[in-house]
């Protein structure tokens, strides 16, 4: 008998069949607690993909501008639509955004990302503060993930078997420009009833002349259509610098929407460096004719004669005294400019120009009229005449594009350059480039105090501007300009190169 015990108390067959007894439960529990976490992990990586999207798409309309928040909570609103089953007792189909998912809009972030966002990045004010709102958070919480693991064990929770699985993402979006003059431009028409977009998409609108004017006290700096100065991103803001980055073919700085700073005070040299595009080389920039940082564009046609006085040099010309434009004749201004024009204090006109004047004095001349149509007016059917006028700057292209440069006016005048032994192959030589802030509303706001001690300001667009004829002397430097281009959706897209669009996960 105590053999047979023996044997038995020594015989081992059978104990994996007792061992895993004793362990399944261990091993089903483990397994389903593997299979939840695999669950679960699988679950919070499509939730942070999902919050990643949504604050990147959100994210990308935070441009500085007064709609920004609307319209990205509208992305927000649109890319959460789906409807979702993450499981559990009830298996109901839930709209996402109604499941917890939040935003806030932030103006800043922590120095470091172990940093909490606090209030002081929070922006309150949803309405006002739409112009800073450079960032947002999303944050997602759903409910009801059920476990197959008795959580309820660990969690103390007896009424489901069920945890939430969340996600946060902060997104932000800048944009800036590169090769740009370093001009700010308030916005001519800020207030008028008429967006900047509208004006660029309409070609009616867009060959109304403006006058830009640069002013040199803090208050009327701040009047639309008046222009200004921005700091260079070398930090060099010296009069000689703004001047040559203004007359030079390239200009190297770069500008982001998200705030420029300005460079306070008046420019008097702006003229000469502007000019230098008409091939005219006056005070400072009198040395620079020949170089070829610094030549003109291919079609100069200006209104200009040649003077008698002095050696009969091509760079000694000057506009007609008295005027005469049956024979040198620039592009006319528009015609409103002389009995008063009625947007932004007479400085926008109303887009009527003399084109049968400008054409027959240089194209269709009496002693050697051109055999080339003029260009295609407003319609984009017909001829362009006073009835069916074109832009400007439409005109301008179409003489480089048809080799008409060089023909003479009635007085002889020929867009061809003649003073500088250089010229720019680009037809745009003639556009300048620059930020257009709404001044009114940033100083409105408090944001835009005067000179250096103003924050960085928000951009509402970058623009081009073509020149339409040279900058006059006098108190205020008046530039003309039609508007050609703005950045952004509402765009004709001229810009596109010189944008530098970037939306990117924060946190």
């Amino acid at each position: 008998m105590l053999r047979v015990l023996r044997n038995f108390w020594n015989d081992q067959r059978g104990i994996a069949l007792i061992l895993v007894a004793i362990m399944l439960p261990a091993i089903i529990g483990m397994s389903i607690l593997a299979i939840d976490m695999s669950r679960a992990n699988n679950l919070h990586n499509d939730l942070q993909k999902g919050t990643d999207a949504m604050s990147l798409a959100a994210a990308a309309e935070l441009d500085g501008r007064s709609d920004s928040i609307t319209r990205a909570d509208r992305a927000l609103a649109t890319l959460v639509s789906n409807h979702y089953k993450f499981g559990g007792s009830t298996g109901v189909d839930q709209v996402l955004q109604a499941a917890g998912v939040t935003r806030r809009y932030l103006r800043s972030l922590p120095a470091t990302d172990d940093l909490p966002i606090t209030s002081a990045n929070v922006i309150t004010d949803e309405v006002a503060g739409a112009l800073e709102a450079r960032y947002i958070e999303v944050r997602v919480t759903p409910v009801g993930f059920f476990a197959m693991f008795p959580v309820s064990f660990l969690s103390g929770n007896d009424a489901d078997n069920s945890f939430n699985v969340g996600a946060v993402s902060v997104a932000g979006f800048s944009r800036g420009v590169c090769d740009f003059t370093p001009v700010y431009i308030c916005n001519p028409y800020e207030g008028s009833g008429d967006s900047i977009y509208s004006v660029a998409a309409d070609p009616a609108k867009r060959r109304r002349l403006i006058e830009l004017r640069q002013q040199g006290g803090s208050t009327a700096q701040n009047s639309p259509g008046n222009y200004g100065f921005l700091q260079p991103p070398d930090g060099s803001t010296g009069a000689n610098v703004i001047r040559d980055m203004i007359a030079k073919t390239k200009s190297a700085a770069c500008y982001n929407s998200r705030g420029v700073l300005l460079r306070p005070g008046f420019i008097a040299t702006v003229r000469d460096a502007l000019n230098v595009r008409f091939d005219v080389y006056n005070g400072a920039m009198n040395g620079n004719k020949n170089d070829p940082d610094y030549a003109p564009g291919e079609n100069v046609r200006k209104g200009y004669q040649m003077l008698s006085k002095g050696s009969g040099s091509a760079c000694n010309a000057d506009l007609a005294s008295p005027p005469d434009p049956t024979k040198y004749d620039a592009f006319p201004r528009d015609n409103c400019f002389s009995t008063g024009c009625s947007i932004a204090n007479g400085r926008v006109g109303d887009g009527n120009w003399d084109f049968n004047r400008y054409w027959s004095t240089n194209f269709a001349t009496t002693t050697n009229p051109v055999a080339i149509s003029p260009p295609l007016g407003a319609d984009g059917v017909s001829p362009a005449s006073n009835t069916n006028q074109p832009t400007r700057y439409s005109t301008y292209r179409y003489e480089i594009a048809q080799g008409i440069v060089g023909h003479p006016s009635n007085g002889g005048e020929t867009g061809t350059p003649a003073c500088s032994a250089n010229k720019v192959s680009d037809p745009d030589r003639r556009i300048i480039y620059g930020a257009i802030l709404n001044c009114q509303a940033l100083a409105a706001a408090g944001l835009m105090g005067g000179g250096a001690s103003s924050p960085p300001l928000p951009v509402e667009a970058f623009g081009s501007f073509f020149i339409t004829e040279t900058v006059e002397s006098g108190s205020d430097q008046t530039i003309r300009v039609e508007l050609v281009d703005v950045t952004g959706r509402e765009g004709q897209g001229t810009l596109d190169n010189f944008l530098r669009d970037e939306v990117q996960l924060y946190r």
